[in-house]
C-alpha cells in the first residue's frame, strides 16, 4: 500500500520547517538514517494513529533578487498540488494575510486537494489572539492556530489530515501480475528518452494515462519479458531554472513514483558521472525497500575504452556503497543498447525483492555465521542471538530475537545479511532486519 502524502506549502518565513521538525520530532516514529545515504529534510516517513505516511517540506525554496516571491510559493504549491493527498497550507497570524496567501489559496482551492488551513506562531498556550478570524476570508475553511515553536496544535491538525486520506482508495490490487517500474533521477539524464525507446519498440501498449503526479506518465507495456507499468518522472524538472529549487523538486517529485513501484530504475547520465543528487534520489528508494538497478545512460556517447566500463562501476559501487545490492547496467536510450538486458534485470530484481525463505532455513544460517564469526560483547556481555525468522517481503525483512538490543550493532547486522545473501544469491534488493530482545512484544 502507498503511504499518502501530505506537503507543507507556504510563502517564506512563516515558519514551515520549523513546524515540520516540530512535527517529526514529537509525534511522528521516524525510520533510522541508513548509513551512508545523504539525506535533505524535505521528507519524513511517519505514522499517526498507527498509519504511515510521508511527511513533504516545500520549504527553503527562497527567490533571487530578479524573481519575484510569489512565482516560488507557486512552484510550491504546484508541487504539493501534484503529489499531495492534503496539504498543509501555513500562514502567520503576526503578519496577518497577504496577497500572496490569497493568491495560493486561490490556487489550491481549484487544484480540488484537501487543505488545513495553519495559522502558525501562536504562541500564547491556552489563548488565540482575536487576528485568527482574520484567516477565513481564504475560504479554506477553519484555520487552526499552531506553535511550531512549541508544538502546540500539532496534533490537532494531523487529525484533521488524516480525515481526508483514504487508505482502500491506495491498496494495491493484489491480482496486478504487472511490475509497476519508476523511472527516476536527475533532469537530463534520459528518463523520457528511455521510456519513449521502450515504448516505441514495444508495440502491445494497452495505453497511456496521467499518473499521480502532472507530469509523470504511466505506460503500460507487454512484450516477451512480462507486464510492465514504466512510470517516467521527467517533469521533476521545474523551468523556475532556480538551482537549489531544482534539486529540491527532483526529490518531491520522485516521492510518488518510488511510492507506487516495486521496481526503480535509477538513472546516471554516463557523460556525467555521479552527483550528489544522485544518491539523494536513489535513497529514498533504498529506505522504501524497493527493488533498485542503476543504469548508466548515454553510453554510447562515452569515449571508452576497454577498462571505462570497469573503472565506472568500480566508481559508482563507492559512490552507492550504502546499496551495494543494485546491479548496475550501461544502456544507451537513445540507440536501445542493453535495453533487452533491462528488462531482464526488472524481473530479476523484482523476483528477488519477494523472496520468501523458512525459519528453519534461516536459524541453520544463523548457527553457522555465529560459528564462523562469534558476536560482539562489551564490558564482558555477549550478543546472543535465539532465532531469526522472516516476517515479509518488499522487501524482505527479517527479525532477530536476541538477550540485549544494544549489543547487536550494525556491522554485525550487515554481516549476517551478507551471509544471507551469500547463501541464496539475493541481489537487487534491500534486506531489512528488525532486532528484538525476548520479552519484547
Amino acid at each position: 500500500m502507498a503511504k499518502p502524502i501530505i506537503a507543507i506549502v507556504g510563502r517564506p518565513n512563516v515558519g514551515k520547517s520549523t513546524l515540520f521538525n516540530k512535527i517529526i520530532g514529537q509525534r511522528i516514529s521516524i525510520v533510522e538514517d541508513t548509513p551512508g545515504v545523504t539525506r535533505d529534510r524535505i521528507y519524513a516517513e511517519g505514522t499517526w494513529l498507527d498509519k504511515e505516511f510521508l511527511l513533504v517540506d516545500t520549504g527553503g525554496i527562497e527567490p533571487r533578487d530578479n524573481e519575484s516571491v510569489f512565482k516560488h510559493i507557486r512552484q510550491q504549491a504546484q508541487i504539493a498540488i501534484d503529489t499531495a493527498q492534503v496539504i498543509l497550507f501555513v500562514t502567520d497570524i503576526r503578519s496577518g494575510v497577504t496577497a500572496n496567501d490569497y493568491e495560493v489559496a486561490t490556487m489550491l482551492m481549484k487544484s480540488g486537494k484537501p487543505v488545513v488551513l495553519v495559522v502558525n506562531k501562536c504562541d500564547n498556550v491556552g489563548k488565540v489572539s482575536d487576528d485568527i478570524y482574520e484567516f477565513y476570508s481564504l475560504g479554506l475553511g477553519d484555520p487552526f492556530p499552531v506553535s511550531s515553536v512549541h508544538g502546540h496544535g500539532t496534533g490537532d491538525i494531523l487529525d484533521e489530515c488524516f480525515k481526508y486520506i483514504q487508505y482502500e482508495e491506495t491498496e494495491e490490487d493484489e491480482e496486478d501480475d504487472r511490475i509497476k517500474v519508476a523511472v527516476i533521477g536527475r533532469p537530463n539524464v534520459g528518463k523520457s528518452s528511455l521510456v519513449n525507446h521502450i515504448i516505441g519498440e514495444e508495440r502491445m501498449i494497452v495505453r497511456d494515462e496521467s499518473g499521480t503526479t502532472r507530469d509523470a506518465v504511466d505506460s503500460f507495456v507487454e512484450n516477451k519479458h512480462g507486464k510492465f507499468v514504466f512510470t517516467d518522472t521527467a517533469g521533476m524538472r521545474k523551468r523556475g531554472n532556480v538551482e537549489d529549487g531544482v534539486e529540491r523538486f527532483s526529490v518531491v517529485r520522485a516521492l510518488a513514483a518510488v511510492e507506487r513501484s516495486n521496481v526503480c530504475v535509477i538513472m546516471i547520465d554516463g557523460t556525467v558521472g555521479f552527483t550528489e543528487q544522485d544518491s539523494k534520489v536513489a535513497g529514498f528508494a533504498h529506505e522504501q525497500g524497493k527493488a533498485c538497478i542503476i543504469a548508466v545512460n548515454k553510453w554510447d556517447a562515452v569515449e571508452k575504452d576497454d577498462k571505462t566500463m570497469d573503472v565506472m562501476r568500480k566508481k559508482l559501487m563507492e559512490d552507492f556503497s550504502f546499496m551495494s545490492y543494485a546491479p548496475i547496467i550501461f544502456i544507451s536510450a537513445k540507440t536501445g543498447q542493453r535495453i533487452d538486458k533491462l528488462f531482464e534485470l526488472i524481473k530479476f530484481v523484482d523476483n528477488q525483492n519477494s523472496f520468501r525463505t523458512t525459519t528453519g532455513v534461516l536459524n541453520d544460517i544463523l548457527a553457522r555465521a555465529t560459528q564462523r564469526v562469534q558476536p560482539p560483547s562489551d564490558k564482558g556481555k555477549r550478543l546472543k542471538i535465539y532465532y531469526m525468522t522472516q516476517i515479509s517481503t518488499r522487501p524482505p525483512t527479517f527479525v532477530a530475537f536476541c538477550n540485549k538490543r544494544e549489543l547487536f550493532h550494525f556491522s554485525y547486522q550487515r554481516y549476517l545479511e551478507n551471509q544471507i545473501r551469500e547463501v541464496f544469491g539475493l541481489e537487487g534488493t534491500p534486506i531489512k532486519f528488525i532486532i528484538r530482545e525476548r520479552g519484547d512484544s
